[in-house]
């Protein structure tokens, strides 16, 4: 067999499949979180901290989440590259529309939070690997895994599992416990997840 064939062309998403990506990613996301909001539940991340922080202070969570994400983008465009970073404020741009839109147009009932919480965990994770999958993150912590994970070898989701552990600390002293308990679960789903699908090696595709 010949040793010296090229290397195989790596498929590159167009525009409007990165658009539609980011658009569907964000989607699902928004969804995990009025779900998290309707059971009165946290997750992790920057997420986490700004639903931690619209329980407390009575302001949305859109609003929140997109300042919290600011100082981040300047590791974004250092580590990761202008195309990433454009994407990544598009995504947690339209997170933020999303989740201050979503609650017009769809109104949930009773959530167990147990069921709720993995409920969200699904489609968050399921949100992230599409924006993954197509250059961007959700900002904040989920930059910084990437850029571990493609200089280290650090999986993105067993960073964010830390910085989780963080927030979820924080999170006992604004809600009971063992909602804090039940918002574990879906934070975990969430992140084996990302652990689990997340691989370059399996899926080459830009």
């Amino acid at each position: 067999m010949p040793t010296d064939m090229p290397p195989p062309t790596v498929p590159r998403h167009s525009i409007l499949e990165d658009a539609q990506g980011l658009v569907v990613g964000t989607l699902l996301v928004a969804l995990s979180v009025q779900i998290l909001k309707s059971a009165g539940l946290v997750t992790g991340q920057i997420a986490g901290l700004s639903l931690v922080a619209s329980y407390v202070s009575g302001f949305g969570f859109g609003p929140i989440f997109f300042a919290l994400n600011l100082p981040f983008y300047w590791l974004a465009l250092r580590r990761m590259g202008l195309a990433f970073t454009v994407k990544t404020f598009s995504a947690v741009a339209l997170l933020s529309l999303f989740t201050e839109l979503l609650p017009h147009v769809l109104t949930l009932g009773r959530v167990q939070p147990l069921a709720g919480s993995m409920l969200a965990g699904v489609a968050a994770g399921a949100g992230l690997l599409a924006l993954f999958r197509h250059g961007a993150s959700l900002g904040g912590v989920g930059i910084m895994a990437l850029w571990l994970q493609d200089s280290r070898g650090i999986r993105a989701g067993w960073v964010q599992l830390g910085f989780d552990a963080v927030v979820f600390a924080l999170a006992f002293a604004a809600i009971p416990p063992l909602t804090v308990l039940c918002s574990l679960a879906g934070a975990a789903v969430l992140n084996v997840i990302i652990a689990t699908n997340h691989r370059r090696d399996r899926y080459i595709a830009r």
